[in-house]
């Protein structure tokens, strides 16, 4: 709701076949993402939230696999070091046990369809407006949601189910999803599904603001995450300053070239 109103704007600014385009692919990225997150959803009816987070944490693997394939080049050095770091510092600080069950294999789904949307937003972020790809993807999620919540209802709407809702839909899809759109107009996709593994880094810490303790292996975990990040981006913008990184995700004007 919050970023109708810019989408509308922007879609009017937009020729028609551009229009097009981007509607069509703003439609596609949010059943991307609805699916990843109803699969998550109903995983986490069958497994641990520690575990959860573990196996969907896996789109960081998964995303340069999907990438290499689709640009036919494979990350740099730099980065598959801290991704593997990351994703060991992801199990650390989850604690995650696998029991190969059901929930398991939707997560594995949701993460494998996490990595997807990365790599698609990779793709067309450089040529479409980044607000109006945003919202169309959020409208596609909150339409795709409708049959479920006739179902299911919405719960006991309470303050803080109204606040959480508020807080969530604000900051952490009409401010921070056009931030990923922004940004991968700029990086490629490996390096975003790294950054974007600092997520559990910050939960961690809000968890700790909030008056949990982390105990020695989960603060070892966020501490080679972090690492793994930092590995990735300071050999990457040394690459840049010699100019042997492709420049893939520069911003391009032609939606076909996307």
């Amino acid at each position: 709701m919050l970023l109708a109103p810019v989408v509308v704007v922007s879609l009017r600014a937009t020729d028609p076949e551009r229009r097009r385009v981007v509607r069509r692919v703003g439609a596609v990225a949010g059943a991307v993402l609805f699916a990843g997150y109803a699969a998550q959803t109903v995983g986490l009816q069958y497994t641990t939230p520690s575990t959860s987070a573990f196996v969907t944490g896996l789109y960081v693997v998964m995303t340069p696999v999907l990438d290499a394939a689709l640009e036919r080049r494979v990350p740099s050095r730099a980065v598959l070091v801290g991704i593997a770091l990351a994703t060991v510092g992801l199990a650390l600080l989850t604690g995650a046990s696998l029991d190969l069950g059901l929930g398991v294999w939707l997560t594995l789904l949701c993460a494998l369809l996490f990595a997807c949307h990365i790599v698609f937003v990779g793709v067309f972020a450089p040529s479409v407006p980044t607000l109006a790809f945003t919202g169309l993807q959020l409208g596609a999620v909150a339409v795709l949601s409708v049959p479920a919540t006739a179902v299911d209802g919405v719960g006991a709407v309470t303050a803080l189910a109204v606040f959480a809702v508020v807080f969530t839909g604000i900051a952490c899809s009409a401010v921070a999803l056009p931030l990923q759109v922004w940004g991968q107009r700029r990086i490629p996709p490996a390096r975003a599904a790294l950054l974007l593994l600092a997520e559990p880094v910050f939960a961690g810490i809000a968890s700790w603001i909030d008056g949990e303790h982390l105990d020695g292996t989960q603060l070892l975990g966020a501490l080679v995450i972090l690492t793994g990040i930092v590995i990735s981006e300071v050999s990457t913008r040394d690459d840049d300053r010699r100019g042997d990184e492709p420049t893939s995700g520069e911003p391009i004007d032609d939606v076909e070239a996307g």
